[in-house]
């Protein structure tokens, strides 16, 4: 492993614990995705805007956090991730109690920025304590946890929020967020000996990865840099898609009810989720990241094309929505340490911030483009989309692999 990687093999406990610890915080990075997506019937009543305008804060949060993110990577590899965490931590509860506070569309727009920003310091931070600090026996693990997390992140945001702004009101949910942010920030306080980088030892370079250089900007001449960044752009969309437009054409072709193609997305987490769990076993060894990820991505892909060509009845689209998440789990934890492979030594935080920022580029690209076929009711072609996309996801992470080979340094140069 390269030295950008885990040091020396740490006890089952230590490593535990610092991957249950970045998982928290994890979570707390997709909860802030959705602090107002779930609350958009009753925002839009209260501030009388239409939901374009709601939707716009939703693109002013995750411009802000790509523009943010490959800076935060910078402040992460300068002045390490636990600082970096907490501010944060501090920014996304800052924004959720001025949301709660708002009196105007243009307060949440600007708590949505905040948001934003907060946001964009998670995958910079998560990664680099990740790869420093467990053992490189237990990444694959790590980075199972890290994606369950994400995904229960998501889930409980309009778990919460919802029930609260039926019994109370948005305002008083947003505050629960807030308080519950501000909880998350004084478990990661108590602990935070267990978030400090130890000193990086001198070991042999992984061969396959990268070389490292001097300046604070050669990584961005790596190639296979590039291409990750290019891969997450693309599994953003395919994300995007299956999350927001996904269900709504599959309903339209095979007259799913409107409960059950609004389930087809908390039955794709949930497949996910144990897909993830089951994908961090198999990258034991990590040769097999890029095979695996090519593999788990085709059978969703296949999936994806019988859901929007085959004649199906209305009550399999949800069971084959959970198959479809479970191949795509299986993937999660290979396409981390795909990124992880192409990490130059000294570089961890400015590669993570670079190559995740695709991750919020990719998810600003897949709203106009699969809006406006689901528009045009071009049904089929959501899915053909989907599957185009998939594809091209194969494609780039079979060729970060070899990118990654071409590029690499002979010993002794």
């Amino acid at each position: 492993m390269s030295s950008s990687s885990s040091t020396a093999p740490n006890g089952l406990r230590v490593d535990a614990g610092v991957i249950g610890l970045v998982g928290l915080g994890h979570l707390i990075s997709h909860f802030s995705q959705l602090l107002l997506a779930p609350l958009f019937p009753w925002l839009k009543d209260a501030f009388s805007v239409s939901y374009a305008q709601l939707g716009f804060l939703m693109t002013l949060f995750f411009v802000v956090s790509c523009a943010m993110q490959a800076a935060s990577g910078f402040l992460v590899d300068r002045y390490g991730p636990r600082n970096i965490l907490f501010a944060g931590l501090a920014l996304i509860s800052l924004a959720a109690f001025g949301m709660a506070a708002s009196t105007s569309y243009e307060m949440l727009a600007v708590c949505a920025v905040i948001a934003g920003a907060g946001n964009a310091v998670f995958h910079p931070v998560d990664f680099t304590l990740l790869n420093r600090k467990v053992s490189a026996s237990r990444l694959g693990h790590a980075y199972s946890v890290h994606g369950l997390t994400g995904s229960l992140g998501w889930a409980l945001a309009p778990a919460l929020l919802v029930p609260l702004t039926l019994a109370y009101s948005w305002r008083v949910a947003l505050v629960a967020a807030g308080a519950l942010v501000v909880a998350v920030m004084a478990v990661l306080w108590i602990c935070r000996d267990q978030l400090a980088l130890p000193q990086r030892p001198r070991t042999q370079a992984d061969p396959a990865a990268p070389a490292a250089q001097d300046g604070s900007f050669d990584f961005l001449r790596i190639p296979s840099v590039w291409m990750c960044f290019f891969f997450f752009l693309l599994y953003a969309v395919v994300l995007s898609v299956v999350q927001a437009f996904a269900p709504e054409a599959a309903r339209q072709l095979h007259g799913v009810p409107v409960a059950l193609a609004a389930a087809c997305v908390t039955v794709y987490m949930v497949a996910s989720a144990a897909g993830i769990a089951l994908g961090g076993f198999l990258v034991a060894d990590p040769q097999r990241c890029e095979r695996i990820m090519a593999a788990g991505m085709g059978v969703a892909a296949l999936i994806a094309l019988a859901i929007g060509f085959a004649d199906l009845p209305a009550m399999a689209v949800p069971a084959l929505f959970g198959a479809m998440g479970f191949a795509a789990g299986l993937a999660g934890p290979s396409r981390d340490l795909i990124v992880k492979r192409s990490t130059p030594e000294h570089a961890t935080g400015r590669v993570y911030g670079v190559v995740y920022a695709g991750l919020d580029i990719g998810q600003a690209l897949a709203a106009p483009l699969f809006g406006g076929l689901l528009d045009r009711q071009q049904y089929q072609g959501v899915w053909l989309g989907l599957v185009i996309f998939q594809g091209l996801l194969i494609f780039s992470a079979v060729n970060v692999r070899k990118v990654r080979r071409t590029a690499r340094v002979p010993a002794g140069t």
